[in-house]
């Protein structure tokens, strides 16, 4: 009896996993929206019911997916904040806690248990989905994790106040994702580092002094919006010229 016993848990676990796999294949693919409970009870080989015994249905699904990759990742970007602010304390920069960011992402999507290359798309879909269940469980099941990096960005960047710096940060790293969610992710990351994706401090260079300099721009003065405003005039002049003919 205790054998059998064992084996219902192992065939039920292995059932649970079959079904956050497909799902995340999907929602990988797709996006939430426009997966399935069918499409996932198919690639996953199981009923809808074993899929309603084990997570209650496609919202609590989706949750529990992007708990299983999206948990240990902000625990280890975490644990390394805290441990760069220690070292560094006032001398802590921009680089600094991108490395925090994107270190153990890259090093996850470097494991198969993680999902391998394909994590890195996978973390593009999180961020960029446009479904509320999806961002209202990442925005509010990461609040602390996203506050903590976002107070730590301010700690390098006192000369932005708190709206221009929540607006650049959402700007570049929803660049970032929009990337990282392309069905062509790995081929972008070896050209985006010309053939260097192997190397970590090549990868985090390359992206750091993308952001850095997004995060770092400075506004427009007055001299230079009315040299723009002189070219918008001048461009719908030209346009107005030409439809007249």
């Amino acid at each position: 009896m205790a054998l059998q016993s064992v084996s219902g848990r192992t065939q039920s676990a292995d059932t649970k996993t079959r079904i956050l796999d497909a799902t995340e294949d999907l929602f990988v693919e797709f996006g939430y929206e426009s997966m399935s409970l069918r499409q996932i009870t198919s690639a996953a080989q199981v009923n809808l019911a074993s899929v309603n015994y084990h997570f209650g249905g496609k919202e609590a699904l989706i949750q529990a997916v992007l708990s299983r990759r999206m948990d240990k990742l902000n625990d280890e970007r975490l644990k390394l904040l805290d441990a760069l602010q220690s070292t560094q304390g006032a001398a802590l920069t921009c680089e600094h806690v991108l490395v925090a960011m994107f270190l153990p992402a890259l090093r996850m999507a470097g494991f198969d248990e993680a999902g391998g290359p394909r994590f890195l798309r996978f973390l593009g879909r999180a961020y960029t989905d446009v479904s509320s269940v999806v961002q209202d469980f990442v925005n509010g099941h990461y609040t602390s994790s996203l506050g903590r990096f976002f107070d730590a960005f301010q700690q390098t960047l006192p000369q932005l106040p708190r709206q221009e710096l929540g607006f650049r940060l959402h700007f570049a790293m929803g660049a970032v994702a929009g990337v990282l969610a392309s069905s062509n992710t790995n081929r972008l990351v070896h050209d985006f580092t010309r053939g260097q994706s192997d190397d970590e401090a090549v990868v985090i260079g390359r992206l750091a002094a993308l952001m850095v300099a997004a995060l770092n721009a400075p506004l427009p003065d007055p001299a230079q919006l009315d040299a723009l405003k002189t070219i918008i005039a001048r461009a719908d002049e030209s346009r107005a010229a030409e439809s007249s003919r």
